[in-house]
């Protein structure tokens, strides 16, 4: 697998002559898996049809599930989304760049392909140097938006560096597209997903911008709902899944996998895969944990949760899901 100057897909460094051929190989219709501070996203051009179905048959996700449209800065908010409540605007201005989707009633230009033929689009301004370059190179070359979903299968773990994204998609790529290497992402777990389409803000999602910091920011109390009216990614009861069965809070024995905190002492037999000393650094190493599992070929990987709100609640909401069970 190879581009057509015959460099590999997988790019190490991320210089400035990368990003803006990257930013060119995505006017060209082609894939490209960039770093954000929450996980890695796969791009395409968001006014390219052909485009962004190459980002749902990468995936094999549903054609209804909608895209989120990245964007480098609050002052493009415009393009995409009309009847933006105050609210909102005051939420982008406090948290963007930030691992914060708004979900707002769409302009022309989101069209079904991206919306999954709803009338809202979600929108977010990436905080991560190499997205904010790559976004700014990619208008500057006259585009006005990158859709990217998590650089996974569908349903599986979200990748939260480079080589995740090369073993997770690697051998759906073709030629022409790339990956960029950002490193680890910082933040580890996907943006929080807002509804602004109505009086209030609606939390969709759970991550790091949590309900307290967006009541502080606009002085209304931001509920948490399953979306129901409105689609969103991430949000399916069973997500964010492994090979192997995750089961939360019980003891692990010889042969399992454990994800615990660094206190929690690891009982004989069982392969400690990650011990996280901070609500930070759990959702950081998540994702990895999960997908260092998969690579030891465990059966049955144990997770002790975290306690409290904030973060360590949209840590449990992806565990739930990786969890869950269908019926």
């Amino acid at each position: 697998m190879s581009t057509p100057n015959g460099a590999t897909p997988f790019i190490s460094k991320c210089d400035a002559g990368t990003v803006s051929q990257a930013a060119q190989v995505l006017l060209a219709g082609h894939l490209v898996a960039f770093p954000t501070e929450t996980v890695y996203g796969l791009g395409a051009d968001a006014q390219n049809v052909q485009a962004v179905a190459r980002i749902y048959s990468t995936k094999g996700r549903p054609a209804d599930h909608p895209l989120i449209v990245h964007i480098p800065s609050i002052d493009l908010m415009g393009q995409w989304a009309q009847d933006i409540p105050a609210y909102a605007i005051t939420l982008a201005r406090d948290f963007w760049p930030g691992p914060m989707t708004l979900v707002l009633k769409r302009s022309e230009l989101a069209e079904d392909f991206i919306t999954g033929g709803q009338e809202t689009v979600g929108l977010r301004v990436p905080a991560q140097p190499i997205a904010l370059a790559l976004l700014n190179e990619f208008v500057k070359a006259g585009g006005k938006g990158i859709a990217a979903p998590s650089a996974n299968r569908f349903g599986a773990v979200s990748p939260t560096s480079a080589q995740a994204v090369s073993e997770e998609i690697g051998e759906y790529l073709a030629d022409g597209d790339l990956i960029l290497d950002g490193g680890q992402c910082l933040v580890g777990v996907e943006s929080t997903i807002i509804d602004c389409t109505g009086d209030a803000p609606m939390i969709l999602r759970l991550g790091a911008v949590t309900a307290e910091m967006i009541q502080e920011s606009t002085g209304l109390e931001a509920l948490y709902k399953n979306p129901s009216s409105i689609k969103a990614s991430g949000t399916l009861d069973s997500h964010y899944q492994p090979k192997a069965k995750v089961l939360l809070d019980v003891i692990a024995v010889a042969g399992d996998g454990l994800i615990a905190p660094d206190q929690i002492p690891t009982p004989d037999g069982v392969i400690r895969l990650a011990s996280p000393f901070t609500i930070e650094q759990y959702a950081r190493d998540l994702y990895a944990a999960l997908r260092l599992a998969d690579e030891k070929g465990l059966e049955i990987v144990v997770v002790l949760q975290p306690g409290g709100d904030g973060l360590a609640a949209a840590i449990r909401d992806r565990l739930q899901r990786a969890a869950h069970v269908e019926q």
